[in-house]
């Protein structure tokens, strides 16, 4: 059994804000019906390299990019420009709990899969639209993309080195915005559902990419509307708390001549700095009143960073991190993403699922961080392909017939 078994989803989303959305609700057992364009599908099946290879080490049609957003779903062609596929799209409504959609503002109004026309048919259906701006307001109408709105929004501002060392802005290295706005989607969704349960009343969940990015800021919005005063760019170090960076370390013995390396210091508290003080030998920088309180550090950071850096620099990495972890200090490697999943702890998580795909037997995808103690996530179906399912979902869901389903498969329907 699965938490969300029983709730249908037809997800006309695609890309990544909200097939992020719909592989979250499916992992956690919902049985998200993924509509896509007949012959092209879902935009990101095209956007590799790199490919799934079949059995022979050739390339397949299906980009990492898809998979990695796509599990546990089932994939139904539908051409929804048609008027038949658009009355095919109204009839599946009638048998889902939820309709979510990431199309341009008025958009489905033209073809009749609005908000107020499909509740008519089904007072219940929660309908979660994601646009870049929203329903309202004078961006409304733009595109809205992840990277425009990381600068839109504010977070390319506070990323990247500080500009006195030549910074620039930054984006981040994943789609944050997408990602979570996809997450916050998925909490939408789940009380719109709940609010439906207990009234039989469905309802419109309005998320905007924009929205999320300015919620993201977090502690630095908050900052800033306390203040007054705009943050800028601290590289790695943090706006509020010192010693929480990165320093770079002694290289090990088994460097090329140049290299660097580095570790991160997280010290959350002052009880922290105390210890971290005590394995770097420096006791009297516990003591010193510049530095006690973490708001004295704040302070003096420019004081107290350049001495640290040169207590950093006199130990390597991994004595650091010996050191450092025995004593309850926070601290961390840098790795890449070889060394991330080697990692025991990511494997003693199971962050790395196996799928039986048709093109390969062993089929590697990062799994679902949702740990459920009585309803675990499912690992059911493998990213589909296009239109896998579609003969099979039309004939479950809607009762058609062979016969039926070939005809709109002779009107390029499906």
């Amino acid at each position: 059994m699965n938490s969300l078994d029983g709730i249908r989803i037809l997800d006309l989303s695609r890309v990544l804000a909200g097939p992020w959305c719909t592989q979250t609700l499916a992992d956690l057992g919902a049985d998200v019906i993924k509509i896509e364009r007949p012959g092209a599908g879902d935009d990101t099946r095209s956007w590799g390299p790199p490919f799934l290879k079949d059995a022979e080490g050739k390339e397949t049609a299906e980009a990492a990019y898809y998979l990695g957003t796509n599990r546990n779903k089932r994939s139904l062609t539908c051409d929804i420009s048609k008027p038949d596929g658009q009355a095919l799209i109204r009839e599946l409504v009638m048998h889902c709990q939820v309709f979510i959609e990431n199309f341009k503002v008025g958009d489905m109004a033209r073809y009749g899969l609005d908000y107020d026309s499909l509740k008519a048919l089904n007072p219940r259906l929660v309908y979660c639209s994601v646009t870049g701006f929203g329903q309202t307001g004078p961006y409304c109408d733009r595109a809205g993309y992840d990277y425009a709105i990381q600068g839109i929004g504010g977070l390319m501002s506070v990323t990247g080195e500080r500009d006195d060392l030549g910074g620039g802005p930054q984006k981040v290295g994943v789609a944050v915005a997408d990602l979570f706005t996809g997450m916050y989607a998925s909490v939408g969704i789940l009380a719109a559902l709940r609010h439906a349960e207990k009234t039989g009343v469905g309802q419109f969940v309005d998320m905007a990419l924009l929205d999320t990015q300015v919620a993201m800021l977090a502690n630095l919005g908050a900052n800033y509307l306390v203040s007054g005063k705009a943050p800028g760019r601290a590289g790695n170090a943090h706006q509020n708390i010192v010693p929480y960076q990165v320093f770079e370390v002694r290289a090990s013995a088994k460097a090329a001549v140049g290299e660097r390396d580095h570790l991160i210091l997280a010290v959350g508290n002052d009880g922290q700095y105390a210890k971290f003080c005590d394995v770097a030998g420096h006791s009297e920088l516990a003591k010193d009143a510049r530095f006690v309180k973490n708001t004295d550090r704040v302070k003096n950071r420019s004081v107290l960073v350049p001495l640290l850096e040169k207590i950093m620099l006199t130990r390597t990495k991994a004595d650091w991190l010996s050191a450092l972890e025995a004593a309850k200090v926070p601290c961390g490697a840098i790795n890449n993403l070889s060394e991330v999943f080697a990692d025991p702890q990511v494997a003693a998580r199971h962050m790395v699922t196996t799928w039986q795909h048709a093109h390969q037997k062993e089929l590697k995808l990062v799994a679902s961080p949702l740990k459920l103690s009585v309803t675990p996530v499912r690992n059911d179906h493998v990213p589909p392909q296009l239109g896998q399912h579609t003969s099979e979902l039309l004939q479950e869901v809607l009762g058609y017939d062979l016969e039926k389903i070939e005809r709109l498969k002779d009107k390029d329907v499906i």
